[in-house]
């Protein structure tokens, strides 16, 4: 597996990636998410081969934040350490930032994996999240 920056936006792979994992708000709305990426303040790409397996979309400053806003990886390359790489080298990246945020789906899986990674709940820190959708 190679990690490497997304920097050419290829619509046909990124739909089948996020097609994998059922993410069809993005994959009804293909040039907003086409809009996004080249908004972002970073895309990391997981390849095998030439296959890519994973992204990561970070947004935000990258000084003071950085919101990790889409993580996904083909199912068929989960529980690889596909995420975990994806993530660490975001944090890599950005060593002095203070904030890495994220949003994510209320699972104990998905919970367990962000635990694993050195994130922690928001209540952790006497806070709570809203969001406006």
């Amino acid at each position: 597996m190679k990690i490497r920056t997304y920097e050419t936006y290829k619509e046909a792979e990124i739909a089948d990636l996020y097609a994998s994992v059922g993410w069809t708000a993005y994959t009804d709305n293909l040039p907003a998410l086409k809009r996004g990426f080249e908004k972002s303040l970073l895309v990391l790409a997981a390849y095998e081969g030439e296959r890519l397996i994973g992204i990561l979309r970070a947004v935000g400053d990258g000084e003071t934040i950085v919101f990790v806003q889409d993580l996904l990886v083909h199912p068929a390359y989960q529980r690889r350490g596909v995420g975990t790489a994806l993530l660490k080298r975001l944090q890599e990246r950005y060593a002095s930032v203070r904030q890495t945020e994220l949003v994510t789906d209320d699972t104990q899986k998905t919970a367990a994996f962000y635990r694993d990674a050195g994130f922690r709940p928001l209540s952790e820190f006497g806070c709570c999240g809203f969001l406006r959708g």
